[in-house]
Parts: structure tokens; C-alpha cells; sequence
């Protein structure tokens, strides 16, 4: 009962003081000066009759007493007649208000000015910085990247501009960054660890609307290097990244010395946001490019390792280096003129990039050699023709093309894409099947689908794929290929139109409801659980490609080492990173992308050379130029479950000797 009774008098006492403070200016001052009275007067009065040469008499005491208030509160406590004694303590009254009021005034500026400052509403003032506009899932990413491009410069800055508090982005920026660092996981385009700390590389954030101009100026993007425009989560991400292109436009001045890069979802929004960029801006498409690179992996199992090498700035990327002394020469001579570098291109005066040229193609003074290199300094000429082995190059056995049986589970808005990808690529006579929440409808449609492809014959089934039973039934060892997408509840499932849409080639694929990434990889991650086990069943290691939102879930995927996933959020990070380095990337990538033209390919290493020696990698080279191919690295099978790399090794030295087994792998950039 104490114990209730001092906390109940404890309450009472702190709501009579707020009720104080909540009473205004006045009574508080009130209060404070009775208060402040309450306790000097009683102490003065003591250290004066403590005092052994106090005043004898009454009235010195009591003016010994006041002296000591006076003194105390700052007041002078001055001592003789009345009028004297007013006049004395009304001046002290009068410095008292000028200096509390001149040390509140400077305090609320600082205050004020301290505020502006954790608001983010300063301008930043640097030259060659990039900025960052937006805030979603891909921020960590992009600003980890850009670091690790800025690791050998002494002084960097990344400006990041978005509608947030500006210390939360700063906290959540410094513990992103201040990760585990390496990497672990079991592979895939994803980046599967974080670096650690920032280096010499600032990390600056403003708080403001992305899609304002006066708000733009506060990150100085006309001063900048480059600019990336992150799409935002939810369904009017692409809307919001057109106005924030718009709001840009407003602000840089032309002709622009800045390399803007964007990205948008939806591929029907693609071309808007390229005409809101402008001349000289980059927009890529995130569905198209990742239904690409699902169906060029599904197609060629590790691929997804490869690209992940080479669009993270941890191992080797793509580079241009001027001609020097290669002006004349063609392009076949120059696949042996680096020792260090994998020359892959050439990006002509005239601003075109092409890949893997005819090897008679003739170098002009005024090209660029495009190469995979460690780094921009490392593309340093050198002939490694003196490492061929001609007796070790081997002609290439003939291989012919099969039908395959693919199946794809799940469905979403890109799934129209892989669709048209894959009959792009794909034998006559292979057949897709098709297993997602549907229905009748969707498999009404059926018939359309499978009419509207030239080589794939296209099966819809209706089923959850996160039903064991279900997937049970599909028989999935039998399959050459596995393809699991991200695919909504019941509820969001695609409408039947969605699937019409897909049979029509020359119509846009429809839109769809927004999928959450949480709820998407949960089901996704469901689905792999199943597949493990069955793949465990049948004693079989089945060919998946799986796609996933978010990088975290991917850390928890049932799979094998160095499988193959595809992280949207993370691939379009880095790619936004790449051509943000330099905007003639964005034409190599585009190159890379496209139906026609070439890409890259894990080929057996027995087509090329010899498996029973040591071979230099410099005869790889030799041996796919003479088959109008470039090769850039290779893939050893024994150690394809070993982390980090999985047996790719990118642009090795061409010096260096390698046995080959002949179950190994070339990489290779080839016409399809």
C-alpha cells in the first residue's frame, strides 16, 4: 500500500507539473522565481548566521542577508538608500533580460540551424559526385557498389536525395554498410554479401520530393558525374521515376555532361521514361531484361555466375580502352593483343557499339577496344600469341539441336516475356508447360498461346505450385529445364485476360496486380522446398533457374550450391552502377540483351582444345576465334559447388596453363 501511495503522490505531483508548464510563459516564470526565492533567501540567511563575522545587530544581518540574494541571483545587491538600491536592481534586471534574451536568440538559431541540417534541407556542395534519387530496396545495393567503383580514388561522395528523414537514412545506410562483408550463399546474380564501411567514399543524404526541381538542386545534380533514378516500390513506381526524369530535365542544363540512369518495370512504360530522359539519357526495362536473362540462364545452367561477375565491381567488368597500337589491325589480332584483358567488342567514333565482330573487321584510329579487365588501368596492350598451342586446338564436334521439354512454374507480369523469349531461342518442336493459380479461362487460352509461337508449344495447367501433390503429379525430373517465377496469392492471381495477352504477339503484356516481394519469395521458397525433396527422391540434380525480389530470401533458398537465381532488385542495381561509370556501357548491355546478335555461352571445353595437357588459355582464345567467338573465361565442373566463384574464372591470364577435363565449360561470347 506504500509502495501505491508514493507512486500515486509521485503522478500527482508530475501532473500538477505539467499542468504548470502547459499554463504558458508567465506563470512559469512565476513559479520559477518563487521557487528560485524559496531556496536562496533560507540559504543566505544561514551562511550569514553562520558566519562568525557576521553583523552584530539585526539589521546588518538582514542586509549581510540581501547582499548574498543579490549576489546569488545576479542582481548586485547594492547597499545603501532605496532609490539607490532600486535603480541598482532594476539595470541588473535590465542586463539580465538583454543577455538571456540575446543567448535565447542565438541559441534558436543554432537550434534552428542544427534542425535544417538533420532535415537534409542544405545544399550540397560537390563537383563530381553521383547522386541517388529515390529510396527502395535497391538503395544498399547501388550505394555499395558505387563504393566499391570508387575504392581507388582518394576522394569520392554518393549524394542521396529522397522523400525520408535524413538521419534514418543514415542509419540505415551506415548498418547496411557496416555488414559481415565477403561472401557467402550459394550463388546466382544477387551479390550474396555486402562490403564493409565506405571507405573514402562520403555518403551524403537529403530529405526531399524527388519530382521537385527546388529539391533537386539541394543534392547539385547539375555538378555531378552521374545520377541514378531508383524506381520506388509499389504499382506507380514507373509514374513517379517519368516525373522525377521530368523534374531533372528541368534542372541540368544541356548539353548535358551527366549520364542519367533510370529504370522502369513495366515494359509498356519503357518508352515514355526514355523520352522524359532525354538525348544522352539511360532507361532500362527491368521485366525485359529479366526475362532475358531467366531464359538465357534456364538455357545455360551457371550463366547467372558469369553476369554476376561481371556486373559486380568485385571481379572483372566491361572496360574500353583506346586502339593505340592496334589502328589497322583487325579485330582477330587484337583477341591476342592483351595478356590481362578479354576483348569482347568495339565501340566505333560514331558512337556504336558492336560484340564479337567478324574477326577480319578492321580497326579504325578513332575506335575504343571494348575488354573484360580488372579494372581500367589493367587493359594495358601485350601479345600473348607466343602461349598458343596449335597442337591442342581441336575441331569442334558437331552438335545437333534437340527438342527440349521446359517447364515454367508460376506466373506474373513478366511471364509473356519469357514466353517470347524463349520461342526465340528454342528448337521446332519443344514444349513449355505451364502450372499456375488459374482458371478455366486461362486454360481455355491455351490453344492461342501454343497457336501465336513458331517453335514452342506452349500447355497451361491450372495448380499451386506449392502443393506437393501437385508438383508430384508433373513428373519434374523428366524435364531438361525448370523455370520458377514469383507468383501472388489466389487472390492476385493473373486474370484471363492476362494469358490472352500472351498469345498475341504484337500486344503489350497486360498489367497485374502489385506483387509484394515478401509474399512473392515465400511461395517461392515453397515451391523450391518441394522441388529439393523431389529431386532428392528421383537421386537427380534438376536444372532450376529461379527468380526472387529480394536478395535476403535468396540467403534462405533450399538449393544447391552455386544454383542459378535471378534477384531482380539486385541484377537492376548493378546494372544501373555499370552505366552510371560510364554511359557507353548502356549501349554494350542493350547489345547483350537483344534477341539478335550475340551473348554469352557455357560450351563443353572439348570442342575447343585438348583435354588430355596443360593448355595456356591463351590457345581457348586462338581456338574460338577461328570460330568467330570470344572467349572470356571458363567454368571448371569440379569445383562448381565451391564458393565463392562456383569454377568461374573470368578473364584469366592468357599465360596461364589449366588441365581441362572435358566435362569443364568455355565461356564464350557467340551470335545466337
Amino acid at each position: 500500500m506504500a509502495q501505491q501511495h508514493t507512486t500515486s503522490l509521485r503522478l500527482r505531483l508530475q501532473y500538477r507539473f505539467d499542468n504548470l508548464v502547459a499554463g504558458g510563459t508567465t506563470p512559469l516564470i512565476g513559479w520559477l522565481a518563487l521557487a528560485c526565492l524559496a531556496v536562496v533567501v533560507p540559504a543566505s540567511a544561514v551562511l550569514v548566521w553562520a558566519d562568525r563575522a557576521a553583523p552584530p545587530t539585526l539589521s546588518g544581518r538582514l542586509t549581510a542577508v540581501w547582499v548574498s540574494v543579490g549576489q546569488t541571483l545576479k542582481l548586485g545587491g547594492a547597499v545603501g538608500s532605496p532609490l539607490y538600491v532600486l535603480a541598482s536592481v532594476t539595470l541588473a534586471l535590465v542586463a539580465l533580460l538583454f543577455v538571456s534574451t540575446l543567448v535565447s536568440l542565438i541559441t534558436t538559431g543554432i537550434n534552428g540551424r542544427i534542425l535544417s541540417l538533420r532535415r537534409g534541407h542544405s545544399t550540397v556542395l560537390e563537383a563530381g559526385h553521383t547522386v541517388v534519387l529515390g529510396w527502395s530496396d535497391q538503395i544498399l545495393p547501388v550505394v555499395s557498389e558505387l563504393v566499391a567503383a570508387n575504392a581507388n580514388q582518394r576522394r569520392s561522395a554518393i549524394a542521396v536525395l529522397a522523400p525520408r528523414d535524413k538521419v534514418d537514412m543514415e542509419d540505415e545506410v551506415a548498418t547496411g554498410l557496416g555488414g559481415t562483408g565477403g561472401r557467402t550463399g550459394t550463388g546466382g546474380l544477387t551479390g550474396t554479401g555486402r562490403r564493409t564501411g565506405t571507405g573514402a567514399t562520403r555518403i551524403i543524404c537529403r530529405s526531399g520530393p524527388t519530382t521537385d526541381p527546388t529539391a533537386l538542386a539541394r543534392v547539385s545534380p547539375q555538378t555531378s558525374k552521374a545520377v541514378l533514378v531508383l524506381p520506388p516500390d509499389g504499382d506507380s513506381g514507373d509514374a513517379h521515376v517519368v516525373k522525377t526524369l521530368l523534374a531533372l530535365d528541368a534542372v541540368l542544363t544541356r548539353p548535358r555532361g551527366t549520364v542519367v540512369v533510370a529504370a522502369v518495370r513495366d515494359s509498356r512504360n519503357h518508352l515514355t521514361a526514355k523520352l522524359a530522359a532525354g538525348p544522352g539519357g539511360h532507361v532500362l526495362c527491368a521485366d525485359e531484361i529479366i526475362a532475358r536473362l531467366l531464359v538465357q540462364t534456364a538455357r545455360q545452367p551457371g550463366l547467372s555466375l558469369v553476369y554476376q561477375d561481371l556486373l559486380d565491381f568485385d571481379g572483372d567488368e566491361f572496360y574500353t580502352a583506346a586502339a593505340q597500337g592496334l589502328a589497322g589491325r583487325t579485330f582477330g589480332e587484337a583477341l591476342l593483343a592483351f595478356t590481362t584483358s578479354a576483348v569482347v567488342g568495339l565501340l566505333h567514333a560514331d558512337g556504336r557499339v558492336v560484340l564479337n565482330p567478324d574477326p577480319h573487321t578492321e580497326i579504325g584510329a578513332d575506335d575504343r577496344i571494348i575488354l573484360v579487365s580488372e579494372d581500367d588501368d589493367t587493359a594495358v596492350p601485350e601479345p600473348a600469341g607466343p602461349w598458343v598451342d596449335e597442337d591442342a586446338i581441336v575441331t569442334a564436334r558437331p552438335r545437333s539441336r534437340f527438342a527440349e521439354r521446359l517447364l515454367l512454374l508460376g506466373w506474373n507480369r513478366r511471364a509473356p516475356l519469357v514466353l517470347e523469349q524463349l520461342d526465340e531461342f528454342v528448337s521446332p518442336g519443344t514444349t513449355l508447360d505451364v502450372v499456375a493459380l488459374g482458371d478455366g479461362a486461362t486454360l481455355r487460352t491455351a490453344a492461342e498461346v501454343a497457336a501465336a509461337r513458331s517453335r514452342l508449344e506452349v500447355a497451361f495447367r491450372s495448380g499451386d505450385i506449392t502443393d506437393p501433390d501437385v508438383l508430384a503429379k508433373l513428373d519434374v525430373p523428366s524435364y531438361d529445364s525448370v523455370i520458377v517465377i514469383g507468383e501472388t496469392d489466389r487472390e492476385s492471381a493473373p486474370a484471363p485476360a492476362a494469358t490472352a495477352a500472351a498469345a498475341a504477339p504484337d500486344t503489350a503484356p497486360p498489367a497485374f496486380a502489385p506483387e509484394p516481394g515478401s509474399a512473392t519469395d515465400d511461395r517461392t521458397l515453397v515451391t523450391l522446398l518441394h522441388l529439393r525433396a523431389i529431386g532428392e527422391a528421383a537421386d537427380c540434380e534438376l536444372q532450376l533457374t529461379t527468380e526472387m525480389s529480394d536478395d535476403g530470401n535468396r540467403l534462405l533458398a533450399p538449393a544447391r550450391a552455386g544454383a542459378d537465381f535471378i534477384v531482380s532488385g539486385r541484377l537492376i542495381s548493378l546494372l544501373m552502377t555499370q552505366i552510371s561509370q560510364s554511359g557507353h556501357l548502356a549501349d554494350v548491355f542493350e547489345e547483350l540483351f537483344k534477341a539478335e546478335g550475340s551473348e554469352f555461352y557455357l560450351r563443353p571445353v572439348a570442342d575447343y582444345v585438348r583435354t588430355d595437357r596443360e593448355v595456356a588459355f591463351a590457345t581457348v582464345v586462338e581456338s574460338a576465334r577461328r570460330r568467330r567467338e570470344c572467349a572470356v573465361g571458363y567454368r571448371l565442373r569440379a569445383q562448381a559447388a565451391t564458393a565463392p566463384s562456383y569454377g568461374v574464372r573470368l578473364n584469366p591470364d592468357k599465360r596461364q596453363r589449366v588441365r581441362f577435363d572435358e566435362h569443364d565449360w568455355v565461356v564464350v561470347l557467340a551470335e545466337s
